[in-house]
């Protein structure tokens, strides 16, 4: 039996006021004077009262409103690129920051943009969110030490912010990398408890035996771990060479790691998906930004 990508769903290689009550008057005991006999002597009449505008209601005073553009001080930190809102409340926590001059240690303080905020001794200002999709060619690394072919130099001119790749990747892996200077959302995304779906295409040196793709869909034992993958399958109309599998850790490693497990040299790995992100109309060595509906079904993961 063989088991397609597109059979399994991933066909990744095609397309990618409510009103009070009044209250009900009460019963008058007879002993004490109305408000009409305390101010007029007598009970005015009905139509009086109408009339007289000591007796209109006036409607309650509305409640001030909030600043509509204060944030809180966690995040014009996070906002500034220099660490995600978790790290900025420890630096506010230990008396770290100042806001126009006075330290300030209060959770959940808010600051407006024409505050002045210095985080560590330095002055910053928030930046605006930014993210950048690259289907990542060879030979370009996430590495810092790789200086001449480091993938951040396939994004330049993207922004002028500092944009961090979200995760590792070697520079035998290709396919899909996130750039972003939104901390929160890299931290959400390389934790281990992250569980979004990735989806790989890895090209083996030899047939997959169905033996071994079923040994793999079970789950194996990697270093004392089991490593379960969510699907994996033959790539339809492709060699037994070429699978699709999907998995839901961060860790590009752990998908070469499973097929060497099982004696196989793993040729190359290419990310065809990435939460929910696909190549779709994006060739190798090109970048694109993420759309409005992109950035928040990330933020909903």
């Amino acid at each position: 039996m063989i088991f397609s990508i597109k059979a399994l769903g991933f066909d990744i290689l095609k397309k990618e006021r409510i009103m009070n009550k009044p209250n009900k008057p009460k019963p008058s005991s007879g002993k004490s004077k109305s408000l009409g006999e305390k101010k007029f002597g007598k009970n005015p009449t009905a139509k009086s009262v109408k009339k007289n505008p000591t007796f209109k209601k006036t409607a309650a005073a509305p409640k001030p409103k909030a600043e509509s553009n204060e944030i809180r001080l966690n995040k014009y930190i996070a906002n500034s690129g220099v660490c995600s809102r978790r790290e900025a409340d420890v630096y506010i926590s230990s008396g770290n920051v100042k806001v126009n001059g006075e330290v300030v240690m209060e959770l959940g303080y808010k600051v407006k943009p024409t505050d002045k905020v210095v985080f560590d001794g330095v002055l910053i200002t928030p930046e605006k969110k930014e993210y950048v999709l690259l289907n990542k060619p060879k030979n370009f690394s996430t590495s810092a030490n790789a200086t001449q072919n480091n993938v951040e130099n396939l994004i330049n001119g993207a922004s002028k912010n500092k944009l961090l790749p979200i995760g590792r990747m070697d520079s035998t892996t290709t396919g899909l990398l996130l750039f972003t200077n939104d901390h929160d959302m890299i931290a959400k995304f390389t934790q281990e408890s992250q569980r979004s779906t990735k989806i790989y295409q890895v090209s083996l040196d030899r047939n997959l035996k169905y033996d071994d793709l079923e040994k793999i869909q079970k789950g194996l034992t990697i270093e004392d771990r089991k490593v379960f993958v969510e699907e994996i399958s033959y790539v339809d109309r492709q060699p037994k060479t070429e699978i699709g599998i999907k998995v839901r850790t961060s860790n590009v490693k752990v998908v070469r790691t499973i097929f060497e497990t099982l004696g196989y040299d793993v040729l190359k790995v290419d990310r065809v998906v990435f939460a929910g992100l696909t190549k779709k109309n994006l060739p190798r060595g090109h970048w694109r930004y993420l759309t409005e509906q992109e950035i928040i079904n990330l933020k909903n993961i």
